[in-house]
């Protein structure tokens, strides 16, 4: 099944319509039970003029997952370059994007929800991941590794040539990772001390592995 977003002639403004009720209908009745119907109702159009602009709904869910992490992807690029394009210490400047960058909520709350939904709907709809990934998570990968290695060759890092993509895998698993599972992308609240000694506690293991020797 092609789950790739569409890009049909229509009105911008009817197309920014569809796809902000569909991710309310989305996000509130689920993949499966959300139907057409429903989102041309809270979009104020008509169904066919959905289907001018999306080829099906499958097509209306991959553009809205699109859309939501490369506007998450863009978040990342605007935090990463205030707190790591300059750095004078990469420990201090690490735990500062740290905590912004996985603040849980803080920019898209619904973003979190988005991913819960695809994650349940993988199984019947794989290509959606990859659709998320192509967005999301591997351009913030690219940037982060782009930084990584800028600081590196700056000395404030330890990180062989070539070896920096490593490096980021190993952030987002010490950083990143556990907030996002502890607050389950979102879902569950997560207090600020806790957040912050979640940051805090990755940032110190991963510059014990590439700090400045």
């Amino acid at each position: 099944m092609d789950v790739r977003p569409t890009a049909r002639r229509g009105s911008p403004a009817k197309r920014a319509a569809i796809t902000e009720a569909a991710l309310r209908v989305f996000l509130r009745e689920g993949y499966a039970r959300a139907s057409v119907d429903a989102i041309a109702a809270d979009a104020g159009v008509s169904k066919r003029t959905i289907y001018n602009h999306f080829r099906d709904k499958e097509a209306l869910f991959a553009t809205i997952v699109a859309q939501s992490s490369a506007a998450v992807a863009e978040d990342f690029a605007e935090i990463a370059a205030r707190h790591l394009d300059a750095p004078a210490d990469a420990a201090s400047a690490l735990a500062a994007f740290g905590r912004e960058w996985t603040s849980p909520g803080a920019r898209r709350p619904d973003h979190g929800a988005l991913v819960r939904l695809l994650m349940a709907e993988a199984a019947h709809f794989p290509g959606i991941i990859r659709v998320w990934l192509d967005n999301g998570p591997e351009p913030v990968r690219r940037g982060l590794a782009e930084r990584l290695r800028a600081m590196a060759d700056r000395g404030l890092l330890d990180i062989a040539e070539g070896e920096e993509e490593d490096a980021t895998g190993h952030f987002v698993a010490l950083v990143q990772t556990p907030a996002t599972n502890r607050s389950f992308f979102n879902a569950l609240p997560l207090p600020e001390a806790e957040h912050r000694e979640i940051v805090h506690s990755g940032v110190r293991a991963f510059m014990r592995i590439y700090g400045p020797r």
